[in-house]
């Protein structure tokens, strides 16, 4: 997939570029998953297990996907929302593929379970593909490594701006180690981060945009590989739904009050 790259006005530049008051502050997000168990999570059975605390998909050449996985968080769809954790995804293959990504304002296929598309913050053992936006099932790269775009109501990603070397943004990936994920998305403007660094960048004009849909993690097809995911939090931003610390009860944020 080709970018154009266009001059944008100054009054849309800094409304792409703008940041997320909040995004640093640890306070309000809330743990989805409990390091002991996959409640709450649904996923197909003989590919996710919990080992050492952590949500662990895997495949073998005896246990192979035929097609790209995902366990789905059954808490409710999500909207506004910032999201951390921390994966780890090994290649169990001479070819060091492994590859991974989180859905979110996703959808499930029908006919197909365990199966879903919509923005992807992709992860690989490798050193292509960590911190873009995919659009799985969807649109493909939406941005890549190292990059600020826009998506017009129709046609190809609009290079915005160039946000870092993406050789140098990748260095500061462990590979096959443990690494911080921090994703949010406020309206439609996407910000991905591993490791407190920014890795892409999106406004999403596009016509078959999403705001809400499903949370899930993904386990890919192909090659034996294991992925690892722990420390699984998320935040509701302002007017969207939140959760509480018992039982997951969905409750909503009106203008900054709870309601019932």
């Amino acid at each position: 997939m080709s970018f154009l790259k266009i001059s944008l006005p100054p009054f849309l530049f800094l409304f792409l570029g703008c940041g997320f008051p909040g995004a640093r502050d640890e306070a309000n997000f809330v743990s989805i998953f409990d390091g002991k168990t996959l409640s709450g999570w649904d996923g197909k059975a003989g590919f996710w297990s919990i080992r050492e605390g952590a949500i662990t998909g895997q495949t073998t050449f005896r246990n192979p996907t035929e097609s790209n996985t995902f366990l789905i968080w059954r808490g409710g769809d999500v909207g506004n929302f910032e999201l951390k954790l921390e994966y780890r995804v090994i290649a169990d293959n001479e070819e060091g593929f492994a590859n991974s990504g989180i859905q979110y304002r996703s959808f499930e296929v029908p006919d197909m379970p365990w199966v879903v598309g919509g923005y992807q913050a992709d992860l690989e053992a490798g050193e292509r593909f960590s911190g873009i936006l995919y659009g799985e099932r969807s649109r493909g790269i939406l941005s890549d490594r190292g990059q600020e775009t826009l998506l017009p109501f129709e046609g190809e990603p609009i290079l915005v701006r160039n946000l870092g070397d993406p050789d140098e943004i990748q260095s500061e990936i462990r590979r096959e180690d443990w690494n911080e994920y921090h994703i949010i998305a406020d309206g439609y403007h996407f910000t991905h981060k591993i490791n407190g660094v920014v890795t892409s960048v999106i406004t999403d004009l596009g016509k078959i945009r999403r705001s809400r849909g499903v949370l899930a993690l993904q386990l890919h097809s192909g090659l034996p590989m294991t992925v690892q995911f722990r420390n699984i939090r998320i935040k509701p931003l302002l007017g969207e739904v939140g959760l509480s610390q018992k039982g997951m009860r969905k409750v909503v944020f009106v203008a900054g009050k709870r309601s019932h």
